[in-house]
């Protein structure tokens, strides 16, 4: 990897913050990615169509039935350590004992680890859980891998701490200015969940920080300028998507609302213009970077769709603000659908249905998973729901599962995964991030 000494800083203006990230899409930022990077993680962009890749999803996506489709639109919690030892908590939820019949029953698109499902005790722990459920997902149905997920987005939200490689947060690297920091933090980050088996960071945080009194962002924001938001965010981008799928967020911008979603329901009275120059610039810098997942928020636009529906539900901001007008092809997921947000304005049997026909892919953490998965089903055979809109959500899916490498081999080496998770280097490199910081080398924003 190139030396942090050799980085530049953070661009000016808005145009220069866009050429960065086409230039880190191009040219890699022209560094050398951190040594022992498994091939199979894939280019930071979404690679062209090839003719495997395209023969191995048009192949599943012929043998799957409507269930197994279904089933990959959802992500959602398991509970305990380890993939097939019953935790009472999997039996009150979902009316099963392990992780592994979790998968099984419900053909999961992903799981979301979190310390409070007890998924996340320590790095030898998580990447055991991670191959015990990939060989639980290979062994059912249609045998495709699952998306293993957390929101380790260093500083104000980690869910795993040491031994894990502590990292600056998005705000201490959006005012340095550096942005080789920002894209080496990402790749170390990557790298390490990698090694657990976890293929997917909900990371970065693309909202602007326009509100300082907003509840819930900010230090886990870049910054209060657009321009430096876009390029730290099109630079994380590229830097986690040497080792797993990056997932910007929150689309379209949580930046200027002092409602928290989780429990209530946040309103941005931004106009097109407004939302244009203060809150898309980030969002476009990650489409350019070839980010594998833009996560929605439960954000109501009202100036720009004035349906009141929050941009989860909504057709205008999600088929036509975020696919049309920006451009975006690849995976559209939602927040957790438990936010009081998106459960004030819908009852829990509609959301995903209204969701999936909004054009989200994938489905986080409904409140309830059986209720959400057929009420899906029903949809579909309603009619309500088309079996081609359901086997466009899956064939993006399909396509990020093979870009990510996980249909060769989602298994990791669990003998090496101590050699990658805090290592020597990955310290030095977080060293002098700190020293950048300290001699105010990016210009202190």
């Amino acid at each position: 990897m190139r030396s942090t000494e050799q980085a530049g800083r953070f661009p000016a203006a808005l145009l220069a913050g866009l050429v960065l990230g086409a230039l880190l899409v191009a040219y890699g930022a022209d560094g050398h990615p951190l040594t022992g990077a498994p091939t199979a993680a894939g280019p930071a962009a979404p690679a062209p169509r090839n003719a495997p890749e395209q023969g191995w999803v048009d192949r599943t996506l012929r043998r799957m039935t409507l269930e197994e489709k279904v089933g990959q639109l959802f992500v959602t919690v398991a509970y305990g350590e380890a993939a097939d030892v019953p935790d009472r908590r999997n039996r009150t939820e979902y009316g099963l004992e392990t992780p592994a019949e979790l998968v099984a029953r419900y053909h999961l698109g992903g799981i979301v680890y979190f310390t409070w499902t007890s998924t996340l005790r320590s790095p030898l722990q998580v990447g055991t859980l991670s191959n015990g459920l990939q060989r639980a997902a290979r062994a059912t149905g249609a045998g495709v891998p699952l998306l293993i997920s957390t929101d380790q987005e260093n500083g104000a939200v980690v869910r795993i701490g040491p031994p894990m490689t502590p990292l600056p947060t998005a705000g201490q690297l959006g005012a340095a200015g550096v942005v080789q920091d920002a894209m080496t933090a990402a790749e170390i980050s990557g790298r390490e969940l990698r090694a657990m088996g976890i293929n997917q960071d909900l990371a970065p945080v693309a909202d602007v920080n326009l509100d300082p009194s907003n509840p819930v962002l900010g230090s886990r924001t870049f910054s209060a300028d657009p321009a430096v938001a876009a390029a730290m965010t099109g630079a994380e981008v590229t830097g986690y998507q040497r080792f797993v799928a990056a997932t910007a967020k929150h689309f379209p911008g949580h930046g200027a609302t002092a409602t928290d979603s989780h429990v209530g329901l946040p309103v941005v009275d931004h106009d097109r213009e407004q939302w244009e120059r203060l809150d898309a610039p980030p969002f476009r810098a990650a489409v350019a970077a070839g980010v594998d997942v833009i996560m929605l928020g439960h954000l109501v636009l009202p100036r720009i769709d004035p349906s009141g529906q929050p941009a989860t539900l909504s057709p205008a901001l999600v088929d036509g603000l975020l696919r049309r007008d920006l451009g975006y092809q690849g995976v559209v997921m939602t927040d957790s659908l438990r936010m009081a947000a998106v459960r004030a304005v819908q009852p829990d049997e509609r959301i995903p249905v209204l969701a999936i026909a909004a054009g989200a892919d994938l489905l986080l953490m409904p409140s309830d998973l059986d209720l959400a998965y057929r009420s899906v089903l029903a949809a579909v055979g309603s009619g309500e729901l088309s079996q081609a809109r359901i086997d466009a959500s899956v064939r993006r899916l399909l396509e990020l599962k093979w870009r990510r490498g996980l249909v060769d081999d989602p298994l990791v080496d669990l003998d090496a995964l101590t050699a990658v998770v805090g290592n020597q280097e990955h310290r030095r490199l977080v060293e002098q991030m700190a020293a950048h910081r300290l001699s105010g080398r990016g210009g202190g924003r």
